[in-house]
């Protein structure tokens, strides 16, 4: 007898959807920053239910198959785990929900050091835009971790996030090494990696800087990083607009929700940058750029739904 199809629909899904839960989620976190908190909930549970449908699919491949599990355990798309859970978190702690943001902050801990250890032992010299994921993944943790500890008032949290976002760009660099520049007019979505991550370390910068852990030239040092990455990620945003632009790449795929993902990031970075760093114009610009990413979604998921009814069905 075969599987049903909703099964096989869920089973069947890659590490690298797990980017539409990070697009979905940063996207609910950057609405709720302008005020659209109707979208920004819908979003969210938008989020939500990717992320219970990969939580599914990903503890059944653990139980009962495990050639696939560590097959996609040791490619960077697997990061996508960590990164997703910890932007939900981040939503539902915006919410008032910390203990169940606290418990995704703890599961995302867990599951990094494998799957970053997985990633890394299998790079490759020439990597797409996933690789960056290393950076992604240690930031979201840097961004839960910061906002908890503003919002729990827990000092420990916020020197957790420190630790991870200078751990993060780290990664980046290294990444950046064995990132193939050939993908910038190639790429099939995740290039647009290679901006967002740093969008995110961005955003974890300006959640410590807005913390009163810090002060003189710690938060002198901060708020210069947060500057210094928020500026490369635009750079970033504006080169991989024109390679799209020069190179039109309209078919559909799963990668797709990895460009989206950095389009939200870098909208909400500036959002949430422009008081820290006491810089006012990012507010105005991070909304222009959270409803282009808005209309990214829409793109991305219309094209999804326009591929699986062309799709034949066994």
């Amino acid at each position: 007898m075969s599987p049903l199809p909703g099964r096989r629909w869920w089973a069947g899904l890659s590490p690298a959807a797990g980017a539409a839960v990070m697009a979905a989620g940063i996207l609910s976190v950057g609405l709720h920053l302008v005020g659209a908190d109707w979208l920004s909930l819908a979003a969210l549970v938008v989020a939500g239910g990717l992320w219970l449908v990969l939580a599914a699919g990903f503890t059944a491949r653990l139980v009962g198959d495990r050639g696939r599990f560590r097959a996609e355990a040791y490619t960077p798309a697997a990061l996508t785990a960590v990164a997703a859970t910890t932007v939900l978190g981040t939503r539902l702690s915006l919410l008032g929900l910390q203990p169940v943001a606290a418990a995704l902050l703890v599961l995302a801990a867990v599951l990094w050091p494998v799957l970053l250890l997985a990633a890394i032992r299998h790079w490759k010299h020439r990597m797409p835009g996933a690789a960056f994921l290393v950076c992604v993944a240690t930031q979201g943790l840097a961004v839960l971790a910061a906002v908890l500890s503003a919002a729990v008032h827990v000092d420990w949290l916020a020197w957790a996030a420190l630790a991870a976002f200078c751990f993060g760009l780290l990664l980046y660099a290294a990444a950046l090494v064995r990132f193939d520049f050939r993908e910038v007019l190639q790429g099939a979505g995740d290039h647009w990696v290679a901006g967002g991550a740093l969008a995110i370390s961005a955003l974890a910068g300006s959640k410590l800087t807005a913390s009163p852990v810090w002060t003189g030239s710690a938060h002198t040092a901060l708020r210069i990083a947060t500057l210094v990455t928020l500026a490369l990620s635009l750079g970033w945003y504006v080169l991989l607009l024109g390679a799209e632009l020069r190179r039109w790449r309209p078919r559909y795929d799963t990668r797709r929700w990895a460009t989206v993902f950095p389009l939200g990031m870098t909208a909400t970075a500036c959002l949430s940058a422009a008081g820290p760093v006491g810089v006012g114009w990012l507010l105005p610009l991070g909304e222009v750029l959270l409803w282009i990413a808005v209309g990214a979604w829409l793109l991305t998921f219309a094209a999804l739904v326009a591929t699986r009814q062309s799709t034949p069905q066994t």
